[in-house]
């Protein structure tokens, strides 16, 4: 998951047994992969058959660059592998998902570039990337100027005509996930917070049930760079 831009260091208190205690969001998602298998945490699905079917409908080449912000240990590397895409960035603050992810794809982890690290902080090639991917990361910055600091790199690092496919919580869904506030967005207000730069093509709602039972209202939106 994102972390905040590392020169303003961010913290959120974070309540436990013994009280409150300050916790950077490195620490606190390393935490996170570390007390829990993948498939205890709340965003785990077997196959991100949303997020999957919005890339492959683009109809891009199979060499086409695709990065994956957030990606954790996420199976949608997987099948975008077993789909016959050649290009895949996976770009995440924790070390320990991007481990758990290399483990399970074996040798296939050689085919994929893996990024550690604070999103806003790596310096990611300008006008490099065919689709820009997230699910559940976006709706993590409540603030406005990590909304618009994200802004700025997505509409830097896309190539001219790029993708940008999103899911966030709408709505409908909880306020908090994971212990975190997030923002969450109607299509309007997704489209609003993203500017003139970028054209909403689709969206749609998808409910996601964790593994606790918890339901979750997410929004799926694909928009592309006009400018």
């Amino acid at each position: 998951m994102i972390a905040c831009r590392a020169a303003r260091q961010c913290f959120f208190q974070v309540s436990i047994d013994t009280g409150w205690h300050e916790m950077s969001q490195k620490d606190h998602w390393e935490q996170v992969y570390t007390s829990k298998a993948t498939e205890e945490l709340g965003w785990y699905e077997p196959h991100l058959r949303t997020s999957l079917n919005l890339i492959q409908g683009l109809g891009l080449a199979m060499d086409a660059s695709i990065i994956d912000v957030g990606g954790g240990s996420s199976t949608l590397v997987d099948d975008l592998l077993d789909a016959g895409y050649r290009s895949i960035t996976v770009l995440d603050i924790s070390e320990r998902a991007l481990s758990l992810a290399k483990k399970r794809l074996g040798s296939k982890a050689e085919l994929v570039t893996w990024w550690v690290g604070d999103m806003e902080e790596i310096d990611l090639p300008e006008g490099h990337y065919d689709v820009w991917h997230d699910r559940a990361v976006f709706h993590f910055l409540t603030g406005a100027d990590q909304q618009h600091d994200y802004r700025d790199k997505l509409l830097r690092s896309l190539a001219p005509g790029g993708h940008f496919v999103v899911g966030t919580f709408a709505p409908e869904a909880p306020p908090t996930c994971s212990g975190l506030p997030v923002q969450r967005y109607s299509p309007e207000q997704l489209e609003a917070t993203l500017g003139e730069s970028f054209e909403l093509i689709h969206h749609r709602k998808a409910l996601h049930m964790t593994p606790g039972g918890v339901r979750q209202m997410y929004l799926y939106c694909h928009f592309r760079k006009t400018s």
